[in-house]
């Protein structure tokens, strides 16, 4: 073995360029001229230096309580800044201290590199042998949250630090064990990504839940599902997590009293989602000597809730500290219909962004309802539906609305509104008020829009999005003006159809997505011919054409 070892050994290697094959603690960069002198990043505030750093990696800045998936970043690879930031550790120790902070504070344990490098990372993870070739390969991800789980445990100093771990779902339902191991060290966490069992009371997460009660007291959000309904009940009594910011209820079946007081056991509390909750109704909103009163929130959205109605909001947003709070409401499916929208509307003079979605069966009367009003509302999602229609129908019944809430919007109504999302692709039309009388000067500033409105308009909610600006009438333009309903183009005359088809002209054809839309197909080298104004070539339609007709 020694003379196999001394065959081996770099001094014996004829190739330089072999020999750095096997020296795996050579420089990946030698500095021709070493220049010695005062370091100036002395100088700079070690918040400051922190600061510098963290444009390294930007993700490890975030402090949402999004999970892994909702809080990708798009244009970059995670892990390749996360690596990056790590060798500015080796620079001195002022730059330790600063990228630890960095690194230590949002931890993300990513499944893949999001660039190039993932090809021979991927070949590199498989375990190969001389019998089998292809090899399984390796569970990146569970070897990532065991080596971090090792290093938090080996050094409180970085345990500390932690506030926020987010990993891939897989990853988070199959190391549960793993998980348990890492949060019992983490006293200052604040979000974690979960399993789906924690929200479920699964007798398999009962050791990661007692971990999560015990030495997680600073978490922030929290998701309950059918079958947690005990150890929801229990949280009024328990008093952990005091200051939890944002929590989810979903098809919990619950008295709503009971409801009421887990919700006043949070003071910090001020973002709650209720979802398939067929046992609240109005009761809830109603303060009553046995059980305390509702907390105020900030940010509610209700979803499948058909027995909470206007007039459970109306005694909810009766209270002063209620009404000064809401800023963001969210309604789907609720017993609030949208004729009785302009009750909610006002008693909440603080509300920023509403959003209802509703499915209407009977046409609008607007003789009867007063219009919409709201001096503090920016951005309105006005998503109404109606029932597969007949052939017969002039009008769908949700047209009415959409009229109704245009005439409110040219009253002057909404002077804050700035973003308008609407299932309507007759709703530009109707913003554009009605032509002036010609040779008539009128003074009086006409009612309507006081800024430009972002309408964001499509027919059935499988579209996307289609923009139009509608502008405010000005006085060389009395009536306004809106862009035309239609995708944002990228269109360049040098590409054909724009740099996102492409670097060469005409690589896509442009078939029917079947809801009226279309999509863009990659069409292989050679399949279709070139237009004639593409090429100077006398043959080249000839040439292509071989291809094409195969």
């Amino acid at each position: 073995m020694k003379f196999l070892q001394h065959m081996r050994s770099k001094s014996r290697l004829k190739n330089g360029d072999e020999a750095q094959v096997y020296d795996n603690n050579a420089p990946l960069f030698r500095s021709p001229n070493n220049r010695t002198g005062r370091d100036s990043t002395y100088r700079l505030p070690l918040k400051l230096l922190t600061h510098l750093l963290s444009y390294i990696c930007p993700h490890a800045s975030d402090d949402n309580y999004f999970s892994l998936e909702e809080s990708m970043r798009d244009g970059g690879c995670m892990l390749c800044d996360m690596r990056d930031l790590a060798q500015c550790a080796l620079v001195s120790r002022r730059f330790l201290v600063a990228t630890q902070t960095i690194l230590y504070h949002n931890v993300r344990i990513d499944p893949v590199h999001y660039c190039e490098r993932e090809i021979d990372l991927a070949s590199k993870r498989k375990r190969k042998s001389f019998f089998e070739r292809n090899g399984e390969p390796v569970d990146a991800p569970k070897q990532r949250i065991e080596q971090f789980s090792r290093t938090v445990r080996d050094n409180q100093s970085l345990a500390i630090q932690v506030e926020f771990l987010k990993m891939p779902y897989m990853t988070r339902e199959t190391c549960i064990a793993d998980l348990a191991r890492t949060v019992s060290v983490l006293p200052n966490l604040k979000y974690v990504d979960l399993p789906d069992g924690i929200s479920s009371d699964d007798r398999s997460c009962t050791t990661l839940k007692q971990e999560l009660e015990a030495r997680c007291s600073d978490l922030r959000k929290i998701r309950y599902l059918h079958g947690a309904e005990r150890s929801l009940a229990l949280l009024s009594q328990s008093r952990s997590w005091q200051n939890l910011e944002i929590l989810e209820l979903t098809r919990i079946e619950i008295e709503p009293s009971t409801l009421v007081s887990v919700l006043a056991s949070f003071p910090a509390l001020h973002e709650l989602k209720l979802e398939d909750l067929s046992q609240i109704d109005d009761s809830i909103f109603r303060r009553t000597l046995s059980t305390p009163a509702f907390p105020p929130i900030t940010t509610f959205i209700l979803q499948n809730t058909p027995r909470l109605t206007v007039a459970g909001f109306e005694a909810y947003l009766s209270r002063p500290e209620t009404r000064e709070v809401l800023t963001h409401l969210t309604l789907f499916d609720t017993g609030v219909i949208p004729s009785e929208l302009y009750r909610i509307l006002a008693a909440s003079p603080y509300l920023r962004s509403l959003r209802i979605n509703q499915t209407v069966q009977r046409a609008f009367t607007p003789s009867v309802v007063p219009p919409l009003s709201s001096r503090s509302l920016e951005k309105l999602h006005f998503e109404i539906e109606s029932p597969s229609a007949s052939s017969n129908d002039l009008q769908p019944p949700s047209e009415g609305y959409y009229q109704h809430l245009s005439a409110s919007i040219l009253s002057g109504n909404f002077p804050s509104l700035i973003a308008l999302y609407a299932l309507s692709t007759s709703l530009p039309s109707l913003l554009l008020p009605p032509p002036s009388v010609p040779f008539v000067n009128s003074s009086a500033p006409s009612p309507g829009l006081r800024q430009p409105l972002m309408l964001y308009t499509k027919s059935i909610p499988e579209h996307d999005w289609y923009l139009t600006v509608i502008s405010p009438p000005t006085s060389a333009n009395r009536r306004g003006s809106a862009t035309a309903t239609r995708p944002i183009s990228f269109y360049n005359g040098s590409t054909q159809l724009g740099p996102q088809w492409g670097d060469k002209a005409r690589d896509s054809v442009i078939v029917g997505n079947g809801f009226g839309g279309f999509l863009a197909v990659p069409n292989e080298e050679g399949l279709r011919p070139s237009s004639s104004g593409g090429h100077k070539h006398k043959h080249s339609w000839s040439k292509s054409s071989r291809g094409w007709m195969g």
